[in-house]
C-alpha cells in the first residue's frame, strides 16, 4: 500500500518536473543580470496604474502569487514611469508614498479603479493627492511624504531596476533581479507564475 502511495505522487510529480525541466532561458525567461541575484529570493511585478492589463492582473494573478509563494521568497512590486507621461512619474510617486505611509493594500486599489472603473482623469500631482485624502490618509502625512528622502530613493530605484531589467511592457515579472519572464512564450499566467516560482531557486540548482 505504502509503495502504491509512493508511486502515486510520482506519477503526479512527474508531469511538475518535466515542466520545470522544459523552462529555458532566451524562450521562457531572460537573463537580464551576469552577476550574483539577490541576497534572498523575490519576484517583482513592475506594473503602472494605467495599464489595463495591469489592473486585471492586479486582480486575479497577483493573488495567486502571493497566496502560493514558495518559503522564504518575497513579493515585490514596482511602478514604472514610461507610460502617462509626468503622470507616469507622478503615480511612482503615489505608489512609493502609499508604500512609505503602510496604506498601499488600501490605495493601490482605489487608484487602479479610479482609472479603470470611475474613469476619473489625473492630470496633475492634486489629484493624486485628493484620493489619498479621501482615503483616509491624512494630508500632512502626505505631504511630508510626497518630498521625503525615502520617496525619492524609492521612485529612483524603481526607475534604475526598470531600466537594468529592459522593462517595455507591463505587467511583467522579474525573479531575484537576475531573471525576466518572457510573457510572449506563456500561454496562461498560471504558466507565467509556475516560471516564476521555478526561478526562485534556479541559482540553487
Amino acid at each position: 500500500m505504502k509503495k502504491a502511495l509512493l508511486m502515486a505522487v510520482a506519477l503526479l510529480l512527474a508531469p511538475m518536473v518535466a515542466m520545470a525541466a522544459d523552462y529555458k532561458e532566451g524562450v521562457h525567461y531572460t537573463v537580464i543580470n551576469e552577476g550574483p541575484g539577490t541576497a534572498k529570493p523575490e519576484i517583482t511585478e513592475f506594473f503602472s496604474f494605467f495599464c489595463p492589463h495591469c489592473f486585471n492582473f492586479s486582480k486575479t494573478v497577483v493573488p495567486k502569487i502571493e497566496a502560493n509563494l514558495p518559503e522564504g521568497v518575497e513579493f515585490n512590486q514596482a511602478h514604472v514611469e514610461f507610460i502617462g507621461r509626468q503622470m507616469g512619474i507622478e503615480m511612482s510617486r503615489a505608489f512609493a508614498i502609499a508604500e512609505q505611509l503602510n496604506v498601499k493594500d488600501k490605495i493601490e486599489p482605489a487608484l487602479f479603479s479610479a482609472i479603470h472603473d470611475k474613469r476619473q482623469q489625473f492630470t496633475r500631482a492634486d489629484d493624486i493627492r485628493s484620493l489619498f485624502i479621501a482615503n483616509g490618509v491624512d494630508a500632512k502625512a502626505y505631504d511630508a511624504a510626497a518630498s521625503s528622502f525615502m520617496v525619492n530613493a524609492q521612485m529612483a530605484k524603481m526607475k534604475r531596476d526598470t531600466e537594468n531589467a529592459k522593462i517595455s511592457g507591463v505587467p511583467s515579472l522579474v525573479v531575484n533581479g537576475k531573471y525576466r519572464v518572457e510573457t510572449s512564450s506563456i500561454k496562461s499566467y498560471d504558466e507565467l507564475i509556475d516560471i516564476a516560482f521555478y526561478l526562485t531557486s534556479i541559482d540553487k540548482k
